[in-house]
This record gives structure tokens, C-alpha cells and sequence, in this order.
């Protein structure tokens, strides 16, 4: 037996001597696999319960709280401080996990295709079955669209003002009010609008294409003309993509009408890009899954007087082919309003009185997506004018020259 003079001694020497895996010879034996505990006992042939990473938590959103596999409707505070009016919020929470799609319209009043395209996809949608969570506004500018107006009371463009501020004009905070309570809270967003000053668009997506996530978004979309715009400083796909939200426009026909077979048009392509996010199962019913892509360009009137078109939306154009005149009542004489390209309509102006400059015909020419993203990256803001012509040569303006119609 060692006494307690031995024992020092021979820790001490253990502790100056370099130890080696022979001088402490151990059998390693593998430890089971670790496994997650049943909660419950099931039979062999019985699926196993979902990993701790499936479990789905309420989704917070505006002070509230959202259960899997549930939907709610909360208020969405968009006076401006000015009365304590609210606009609605519908939240439809999936029982399985997945991102977070924001559909918003009615940012103009008068648009009021995309209200009915994001009140017909959320009433189509049943929380039990989607993975990820649908956040859909349909009216954010409460006001214009209570009034049938664009604009909000005091004259401001909303889409000129996100991501807003608490301290600003009634624009501005009613921005900041949706963006801060609703936008930054989403993993992508789609605003919906409609052409603007009496003009219409053929359902269409705008959007950065030199953004990869956004190209992606836009991809999900299916069938759907694509062109790149970058977007003006305030609009609200701007916003949402400088902060990390990937999103795009989604033009849907013309304002102050609903258009039924644009609606539709709108609605399956929605549901094509719940598919592509994993967020809904089952068959699109769509076979044409790829997008088309598109260079643009904008044929202005270079007259004063009446337009009077005479093509339709969508139809494909020759070079050369007359589009439209603008008809002078006061001396009775027209001029022909004719296309540079071989293309198609993707926007054009109601009838209407117009002056020198007025954009008439927006066409398009089928391009690749290569090509598209190509020159999307090489188009920087310096090689455009402000209204989107390069160089002041207006016919070869590309995606979206006027800004202000988005």
C-alpha cells in the first residue's frame, strides 16, 4: 500500500512525464447515434414525428400573435396621425415552415385590379396547407382608394415616399407605418399596380434584374413578360430590395376598372409562384412555367390633339406598322404615330387628348434572360435621362421611361 509520500511522488512524476496513448491503453467503443425521444410510442410502419427544425411558432406581426395553421385579420394604422383610421392585414400562418410573401396593393387608390388579385389569392389560400406565411394587404392608401384617387389627400405619390418616416409629411409616415409594421417583417414582396393617367399596361413584372434574388422572384412568376427597371428613389420595391427584401411591380391592365382576364391572369401567376417558393403543392395547371423577357421602349406622340389608337394590347407590330394618329380638330389635320421595331404592345394610352412628348405606345422586343440581366447590369444611372431615354434619343428609352406611371 503506497503511503501519501508515494502518491506525491507518483502524481508528480505524471505530471513531468509526456503521457501516450499506450501508457493508459482504453477501449473506444462508438456511442449510439443520439436520437430525438418519442413523445409518444407508434408501430414500426408509423412515420416518424417531425424534427424539432419542422416546428412552426406563431408568426408576431403588429403587436399580435398568428398560430399555425391559422389565419387572422389585423389593423394596420394608415391615418397619418390624422384619424384613427386602419386598413386590413391578412395573415395566413402555415402549419409547416417556409418564407414570408407579402402581397400588397392599392398603394394608388385608383389601381384597384391588384386589390381584387390579392383578395382572390388570399381567399384561396388555406393556412393548413401551405408551408410559410402569406402577409396580403390589399388597400394600403386607404384614403385615394376610399376617394377613387391616386394620390393621397394632400397631392403626394405614396409610392414616391418608402421607406418613410415617423416625422415626415402624412406620405411619409403613413410609408413608414406599412414598411416598418408589415414590409420588413416579409422574406419577399410583390406590389401590384395598374398603368396610371389613363393608361394600360398588359400584365407585366418590373423589376431589378441585376438583383440575382429578384431575378429568382421573377422567375417564380411563370409565363409573364419581364423587363429590368431599377425603380425611382422612394418607390416601394426600392425600399424593400435595399433592405434585403427581394421585390418586384406587378402590372396588371389599367385604373379605375376591374379587368377580369387580366385579374386571372395575375391570380394564376401568384399561384405559379407560391409553387416555385414550396410554399403551396399540387399541379399550377400552367405548362408555360418560363418568363419572357423583354426590351422596351416607349413611341411618344409628336403632336398636339387627339390619339386614336389602332392596335391592341398585346398585339405583335411590324416596323413601320402605324399604331395610332393624333388628329388636330382645330386645322383637321392628323399625323401617324407608326413603331420603330418589330414588337409588341405591352402598355399603351386610352383616346385621349395629348400633347407633344405624351408616351402613346410602350413596346416591347422578345429578348433572352441573359440578354435581359446583360443589359440590366450594364445600365447604369448615369447612362439615362430622367425620364429614362438615353441620351435624350427617346425611341431607344428601355423598360420603363417614365417612371411616375409605376
Amino acid at each position: 500500500m503506497i503511503g501519501v509520500r508515494g502518491a506525491l511522488l507518483l502524481a508528480a512524476l505524471l505530471l513531468i512525464s509526456p503521457l501516450h496513448g499506450q501508457d493508459f491503453p482504453l477501449e473506444l467503443r462508438a456511442l449510439p447515434a443520439a436520437r430525438p425521444a418519442n413523445l409518444v410510442e407508434r408501430d414500426q410502419g408509423e412515420e416518424p414525428a417531425p424534427a424539432l427544425a419542422e416546428l412552426v411558432v406563431p408568426f408576431s406581426l403588429l403587436g399580435r400573435f398568428v398560430l399555425p395553421g391559422t389565419r387572422m385579420v389585423l389593423d394596420l394604422p394608415v391615418s397619418g396621425g390624422g384619424s384613427d383610421a386602419s386598413t386590413p392585414v391578412t395573415v395566413i400562418h402555415g402549419a409547416r415552415p417556409g418564407p414570408v410573401l407579402c402581397l400588397a396593393a392599392g398603394i394608388h387608390g385608383d389601381e384597384i385590379n391588384g386589390v381584387e388579385i390579392v383578395r382572390r389569392v388570399v381567399n384561396l389560400l388555406q393556412a393548413e396547407q401551405i408551408a410559410g406565411t402569406v402577409v396580403a394587404v390589399p388597400v394600403v392608401n386607404l384614403s385615394g382608394f376610399q376617394r377613387g384617387t391616386r394620390y393621397l389627400p394632400d397631392r403626394r405619390d405614396l409610392n414616391r415616399y418608402f421607406p418613410g418616416s415617423r416625422y415626415g409629411s402624412m406620405a411619409s409616415r403613413i410609408a413608414h407605418v406599412f414598411f416598418d409594421g408589415v414590409a420588413r417583417h416579409c422574406d419577399a414582396l410583390i406590389d401590384f399596380h395598374t398603368g396610371s393617367f389613363d393608361r394600360s399596361n398588359l400584365p407585366q413584372v418590373r423589376a431589378d434584374l441585376r438583383l440575382p434574388a429578384v431575378l429568382e422572384l421573377a422567375r417564380g412568376l411563370g409565363a409573364t413578360v419581364v423587363l429590368h427597371s431599377p425603380g425611382s428613389k422612394g418607390m416601394l420595391r426600392l425600399a424593400a430590395t435595399a433592405a434585403g427584401i427581394p421585390a418586384l411591380t406587378f402590372e396588371v391592365g389599367a385604373p379605375a376598372r376591374l379587368q377580369v382576364s387580366e385579374i386571372e391572369v395575375a391570380v394564376v401567376a401568384i399561384n405559379g409562384l407560391l409553387h416555385h417558393l414550396g410554399m403551396i403543392q399540387g399541379s399550377t395547371g400552367d405548362e408555360v412555367t418560363q418568363p419572357i423577357f423583354y426590351d422596351s421602349q416607349w413611341v411618344r406622340a409628336n403632336a398636339a390633339g387627339l390619339l386614336i389608337g389602332e392596335v391592341e394590347l398585346g398585339q405583335r407590330v411590324q416596323k413601320g406598322q402605324r399604331l395610332g394618329r393624333v388628329i388636330d380638330p382645330i386645322r383637321n389635320t392628323e399625323r401617324a404615330i407608326v413603331s420603330p421595331v418589330f414588337g409588341r404592345v405591352l402598355g399603351m394610352a386610352q383616346n385621349q387628348q395629348v400633347l407633344p412628348g405624351f408616351a402613346a405606345f410602350h413596346l416591347g422586343e422578345e429578348t433572352s434572360e441573359r440578354h435581359a440581366v446583360e443589359e440590366a447590369v450594364a445600365d447604369t444611372p448615369e447612362s439615362a435621362d430622367e425620364d429614362g431615354g438615353r441620351n435624350g434619343v427617346e425611341t431607344s428609352a428601355r423598360s420603363e421611361p417614365d417612371e411616375d406611371f409605376e
